[in-house]
């Protein structure tokens, strides 16, 4: 049972959460030839100030 986390900067609506869950799921499907609903996908979101590049939080720019 493949599971897999996308970590990501929130903000996305709930339309591009579920097809980002149906494309994950289907490409990890046909690359490991998993049934579909043995796969998991978790969404973990992060607010801008909570994630940072070259030392500098997103919320800072």
């Amino acid at each position: 049972m493949p599971y897999v986390t996308v970590k990501m900067i929130e903000g996305r609506s709930e339309e591009q959460k579920k097809a980002l869950v149906e494309k994950v799921t289907t490409a990890v499907s046909e690359t490991t030839g998993a049934a579909e609903d043995k796969i998991v996908v978790f969404i973990e979101e992060m607010s801008k100030n909570h994630y940072a590049v070259g030392g500098k939080r997103l919320s800072d720019e």
